[in-house]
């Protein structure tokens, strides 16, 4: 643990309190940028903006916090060359979420709460040493680092905690869970980092294990879900004109086979009425064919010689 910074050391960092009579020069220009490239490669730049997005998208709903990355933070009085640029920082209880250029902290009334610094093989030395020792100074709550490269420092994920009391940093525990991934708390955001496959930083809500979205992958995810909640819906209106059709095939159906068993039974009707004519017509043609014979039987009776 790095000790409380003796006074040689503060000065060294251009920190010291401004005097009681010293007045704010609203005259005074504060650059917004140190003409410093914002990340020295594409693995410092990448974890530090979707960070910041993400972030920033998770607190969209809270106006007292402000997210920013890679801004210039002055924190002495009327110096403009006295400054830091953490790579990710945030502020609670902020009164505006206004855009800033850089953030004055005697203005603004206090530094950073949270910082993260994204390491570099050109910065992550300023960033264990110098930066740790200023931003106890400045009463920064929560510092964290993270090397992307796996080449600076080890684990490549450090949080460390202000003692209010004694001003220095302690360290959050980061553990190694069981599928190897790399876990860190933050009490002050209520987040989880991770670093997983490929030394890609995450940012997790603790509370339902899922994975923070910047702003465009939420917009993409919920036209995902539209998308598919209306194909869904498609398929189910789809899915009832194919039932209705089936119910009006079945009615169809049931009309053809009432038809059908109509047209039976008139067949039944008009062949028993056939079988009836017959039986009719044979008895009939008995009938006839009696009294033929009894005719025939009759002539033949009168033909003969009369005794």
């Amino acid at each position: 643990m790095v000790t409380k910074p003796r006074q040689p050391v503060a000065v060294a960092l251009g920190f010291s309190r401004p005097d009681a009579d010293e007045v704010d020069d609203l005259s005074i220009i504060y650059p917004s940028s140190d003409g410093e490239p914002m990340a020295e490669s594409e693995q410092q730049y990448i974890p530090m903006t979707e960070t910041v997005a993400e972030m920033r998208h998770w607190f969209r709903d809270r106006p007292d916090v402000y997210v920013i990355g890679d801004m210039l933070v002055y924190y002495r009085m009327n110096r403009t060359d006295i400054r830091v640029a953490p790579d990710i920082f945030v502020v609670f209880g902020v009164t505006s979420r206004h855009p800033r250029d850089s953030w004055l902290v005697w203005r603004e009334g206090k530094a950073p709460d949270f910082v993260m610094e994204i390491a570099s093989p050109g910065t992550w030395r300023r960033d264990v040493y110098d930066k740790r020792i200023l931003y106890a100074l400045l009463g920064v709550r929560e510092y964290w680092r993270f090397d992307p490269t796996g080449l600076c420092f080890t684990p490549v994920l450090v949080g460390e905690a202000l003692d209010p009391v004694t001003g220095q940093y302690g360290p959050l525990p980061v553990i190694m869970d069981a599928s190897g991934v790399l876990r860190g708390h933050s009490p002050l955001l209520g987040l989880e980092f991770r670093v997983e496959e490929g030394l890609r930083l995450r940012v997790y809500d603790p509370a339902t294990g899922e994975r923070l979205r910047t702003l465009t992958e939420s917009e993409d995810l919920l036209q995902s879900e539209t998308e598919a909640r209306q194909a869904a819906e498609a398929a189910v209106t789809e899915a009832e004109a194919i039932a209705s059709e089936a119910e009006t095939a079945r009615q169809a159906a049931e009309a053809a086979v009432t038809e059908a068993e109509a047209i039976a039974s008139e067949a039944e009707t008009a062949r028993q009425a056939a079988e009836a004519a017959a039986s009719e017509a044979e008895a009939a043609r008995q009938a006839a064919e009696a009294r033929a014979q009894a005719l025939q039987e009759e002539i033949r009776r009168l033909r003969e010689p009369q005794a």
